[in-house]
């Protein structure tokens, strides 16, 4: 046990937490039947989180507790609830992390001890909102995976310290749609309950209620003190309190104060020089609790206001005998001793235990404590060789990629590029340029990009042979790609191909072939057992970058291709694997192609659906962006919606600055359809030229659609090139064969637009019935002015039959989701059965819970056979 609240410490009752205990009850019965829970507390700092989850320890004692906090007081260690929770549970989850196993060594080891057969297991993690992210993915993995074991987790997280795009606050959203998740809120104390507190103290208890707005640390600190007056600020009731305290008594306070979350008692002793007498006299004043060997402030407000009164001398030296002290003892935890180094002004001390620090985050996964530590060390670098600075600059680029931050992952490439530079490290220097290459890509700077990756070619090659040489002919290999220049592409493939299998490099190997395999399929050759070989060489080395790309183009190229049937299995196995492996720009990467694929099935609401999770989503690179931009900026002009243009001006910025043509052109077309259908002809000419202008290196399918909407806008520019099969006749007048050709690729709208273009008034008729059915009227209306024109009669003034909305506002992709939830299945099942990612679900699973106003899936469905909306489901 951490230790009593402030309730227990002053001997004041726990009041109007009952039904929050009750709750926590059930979901324990729940949990002791072999259907595990995470539980979510919520609530306000002060509300008095710990002080319930300890009032239930009380009540449920023949359970196996153990305890983990995540720290704010430092930029932690990766996953430290977890080296907490070792030192309680002992066994194999000790063992791999004494033998510094990686992350999914370290979380199937305590899910195997937590699933063991015994006594319930209550595992409590508090606050999670200073949770790293490899802490939120071991509580997403555990959650996804105790539905039958006997666990009951319960982690507390402050809701108002999260930001509205914080990914902490997704990851915890997306915690909580997981079926084995339970919500408890707790509110602040009733004006009665602070009544019933005040008791015969003397204080007004209405301006007590008043001033602390019920919350239970103001209310009890208050209390405590006993003040006749009641103070401005808790800050003067902690400060207060401390007062008393002998100075021994003190220096332990500030000791523990700067020192983190807990303070091991050793440590404070060493750090203060107080006697074990000054540590009980500061534990009887209630400021701090014990944990057997540790100390820990009952509340962060009251650590805050201690630390912010110890002036800025003695804070330096304590950090400077904390530093000390934890050398001495063979602390292993490099993040806390960079923190103490930091404090103390120790410049090579932070050099060497952030780099540490930050690149033991870097390998769990915790991106944003790996850049925030890195950050660290190079404010500390001014003095160090140009090759430290460098080597932690190009770590720095690499980790703020990943967390979309991608102005700073160029800046910081850029600074390591000017320092290998400065230290004359050729090989470094080209390898730099190579990942800056990438970068540059991703933030939509393909000129710059292109450079970069020329740029470490010249430098490489004069060097010979080298692993750094292989990589930069595979990423100038994928920027020729890019350029549409597939010849030049294959064969900087296949060099790096060559060099990647002398040197046993199955990375760049991968990375090779996938971009060998997408030239072929612009060229029309076979291309599937290349880019099949490329994925099997990334599943069976682990290398999930490669994988997630591998999946990305076998499920892209069979989409563009339109045989969307076979591409349905790289798409089910690529997110898949992708959520397993927790890779989320290669999730964007195939949910962008899926919104292109569903616009092109005609399932535009999934298509809207889906764009808007990834725009909203807040960690999509521009790159990454681009593709739902244009789908919802075009289902948006064809359905005369607003917000058409917001879409497509940002698509086109990005698209330009990409310089890759097939980006181009799909955006330019998508703004030359949106200007035909808004009756701009002159516009949408101008786009299509646009497109026109970089098809020269353009396959089949992209030169297709650019000399249709040449020919629909009215453009003298003859064709370029082959087209696809469906685009030949078309151009040609083929009104007919085309529709025919559309229709059997399974493209609604593109079977519309081909019968759009004819001049038969059956022709004219069928595809106004299609644009209705579709929820096109833009598209509609301007079929009707060409069917006028032709003076045609008895013209259809909207759909047969209007449309009507659902009463709920149900979605007909949300109503195929309840339907699954009414027939009892998980999201992971219903995912499987639709075909769809599980964050997705989730994604849908929330939204038909708001809409039902349902807090579980058994209320949903019971509101759902109650209002007859359950459907039949067949298995």
């Amino acid at each position: 046990m951490i230790g009593t609240g402030w309730a227990h410490t002053f001997g004041m009752e726990l009041l109007e937490r009952e039904s929050a205990l009750a709750a926590l009850a059930g979901y324990a019965r729940e949990a002791r039947r072999g259907d595990g829970r995470l539980v979510l507390v919520a609530g306000e700092a002060g509300v008095g989180k710990s002080a319930l989850v300890e009032q239930f320890q009380c009540d449920l004692p023949d359970a196996r507790w153990s305890w983990g906090a995540c720290d704010g007081l430092f930029t932690p260690r990766p996953l430290g609830p977890l080296y907490d929770l070792a030192s309680q549970l002992g066994g194999e989850l000790e063992d791999v992390l004494r033998a510094g196993g990686d992350r999914e060594e370290l979380f199937r080891a305590v899910l195997r001890q937590l699933s063991e057969p015994g006594p319930l297991d209550v595992v409590v993690v508090e606050d999670v909102h200073w949770a790293d992210e490899a802490t939120v993915d071991l509580l997403r993995f555990v959650t996804r995976r105790i539905k039958n074991a006997n666990v009951l987790l319960i982690a507390t997280y402050r809701e108002e310290d999260l930001a509205a795009g914080d990914p902490l606050r997704a990851a915890l959203g997306e915690l909580a749609r997981q079926p084995a998740t339970r919500r408890v809120g707790l509110a602040p104390l009733s004006a009665d309950a602070v009544r019933r507190l005040v008791g015969s103290s003397g204080l007004d208890a209405a301006a007590l209620y008043q001033l602390t707005g019920g919350n239970p640390f103001y209310v009890t600190a208050v209390i405590a003190v006993g003040a006749t007056e009641i103070p401005v600020a808790v800050r003067d009731v902690v400060l207060t309190r401390a007062a008393r305290l002998s100075i021994q008594a003190s220096a332990a306070l500030d000791a523990v104060a700067l020192t983190g979350a807990r303070a091991d008692v050793r440590l404070v002793q060493s750090v203060s020089d107080c006697p074990p007498s000054a540590v009980d006299e500061v534990l009887a004043s209630g400021l701090l609790a014990g944990d057997g060997g540790s100390l820990r402030f009952r509340h962060e407000i009251a650590r805050l206001a201690v630390e912010q009164a110890i002036p800025p001398h003695r804070r330096s030296l304590t950090h400077a005998r904390a530093l000390a002290a934890l050398e001495a003892a063979s602390c292993d935890d490099d993040a806390q001793l960079a923190f103490h180094a930091e404090g103390a002004g120790d410049a090579s001390a932070v050099l060497r235990y952030a780099a540490a620090a930050a690149r033991r985050a870097a390998k769990l996964a915790s991106h944003r404590e790996a850049a925030a530590q890195f950050e660290r060390a190079l404010r500390f670098a001014a003095g160090a060789p140009p090759a430290t600075a460098a080597r932690l600059y190009d770590e720095l680029a690499d980790e703020a990629e990943l967390l979309d931050r991608w102005q700073d992952a160029t800046e910081a490439g850029e600074r390591a590029l000017t320092l290998w530079r400065q230290a004359g490290d050729q090989l470094r220097e080209g390898a730099t340029l190579c990942r800056l290459s990438r970068v540059l890509t991703g933030s939509c700077s393909g000129l710059a990009a292109a450079a970069a990756a020329e740029a470490a070619v010249a430098i490489l090659e004069p060097l010979g042979a080298s692993a750094e040489l292989a990589v930069a002919y595979a990423r100038l290999a994928g920027r020729r790609m890019l350029n549409g220049e597939d010849d030049a592409a294959i064969a900087l493939a296949r060099r790096a191909q060559a060099l990647a299998e002398s040197l046993n490099l199955p990375e760049t190997l991968s990375d090779a072939l996938n971009t060998e395999g997408s030239c072929a399929a612009n060229q029309e050759a076979d291309w599937a057992t290349t880019l099949n070989r490329a994925l099997e060489i990334a599943v069976a080395h682990g290398l999930q970058r490669q994988a997630g790309r591998a999946y990305w183009n076998l499920y892209s190229i069979h989409c563009w291709q339109r045989r969307f049937d076979e591409a349905e299995r790289y798409y089910v196995e690529g997110i898949a694997y992708c959520d397993e492996h927790d890779i989320d720009s290669w999730t964007f990467c195939l949910q962008g192609v899926r919104s292109d694929a569903l616009e092109l099935m005609g399932r535009w609401e999934e298509a809207v659906s889906l764009s808007d999770d990834i725009l909203t989503g807040g960690s999509a690179s521009p790159l990454n962006r681009l593709g739902p931009l244009t789908v919802l900026g075009v289902i948006r002009a064809r359905q005369g919606a607003p917000g058409c243009w917001e879409c497509l001006d940002e698509a086109a910025a990005s698209a330009d600055g990409s310089g890759e043509p097939a980006r181009i052109i799909h955006v330019r077309l998508a703004r030359a359809e949106a200007y035909w259908l808004a009756g701009e002809p002159g516009s949408a000419l101008l786009e299509a030229e646009l497109a026109d202008d970089v098809c020269s290196q353009a396959d089949p399918w992209e030169r297709g659609a650019v000399a249709v909407w040449l020919r629909r806008t009215g453009s003298a520019r003859p064709p370029r090139g082959e087209l696809a099969e469906p685009y030949r006749p078309q151009v040609a007048g083929g009104w007919a064969e085309s529709a025919r050709r559309w229709t059997i690729l399974g493209c609604p709208y593109e079977t519309a637009l081909a019968l759009h273009d004819a001049d038969d008034e059956v022709a004219l008729r069928r595809a106004l019935t299609m644009f209705h059915d579709l929820g096109a009227p833009a598209a509609a209306k301007i079929t009707r002015q060409k069917m006028r024109r032709l003076g045609f009669r008895s013209i259809p003034a909207g759909p047969r039959t209007a449309t009507s909305t659902h009463p709920l506002g149900l979605t007909r992709r949300q109503l195929e989701v309840l339907d699954l939830i009414c027939a009892g299945h998980t999201n992971a099942e219903i995912a499987a059965k639709l075909f769809i990612s599980i964050k997705t679900v989730d994604h849908h699973v929330c939204a038909v819970l708001a809409k039902l106003d349902a807090p579980t899936r058994g209320v949903a469905a019971s509101h759902a056979a109650r209002l007859g909306l359950v459907r039949a489901v067949q298995s």
